[in-house]
């Protein structure tokens, strides 16, 4: 697909995000940009992101990847318990991420397992 930022970025079908067992927190929901701007703001500081959260302890699954709309994001988080969840939120909140995307829509919704 054709995006308003001038690309071609090809939508994910499915993030096949495991269901939370007894003690795990998944999220699940979605990153929206209003504008290209802010697309390219998460298309310049995404992979980073995805890598540094895969890497931190406790996080069993990380994906996220554009929908059918290239201004909407499909977010699956899934983390070995509240203490991996908070170390995340930690490591997000000091991150250049957090910084460039901060003025995005967040819908995200927490699911326990």
């Amino acid at each position: 697909m054709t995006c308003s930022c001038g690309q071609n970025h090809a939508p994910s079908a499915s993030l096949n995000r495991p269901a939370p067992a007894p003690g795990q927190i998944a999220l699940s929901g979605r990153l929206i940009c209003v504008d290209s701007s802010q697309l390219l703001i998460v298309l310049s500081h995404l992979s980073d992101h995805i890598a540094a959260s895969r890497a931190e302890p406790g996080c069993l699954f990380f994906d996220i990847a554009q929908t059918d709309d290239p201004l909407i994001w499909q977010v699956e988080e899934l983390y070995e318990d509240e203490a991996a969840l908070k170390a995340h939120k930690a490591r997000t909140a000091a991150s250049i991420w957090a910084e460039k995307t901060a003025a995005l829509t967040r819908d995200i919704h927490r699911i326990d397992g």
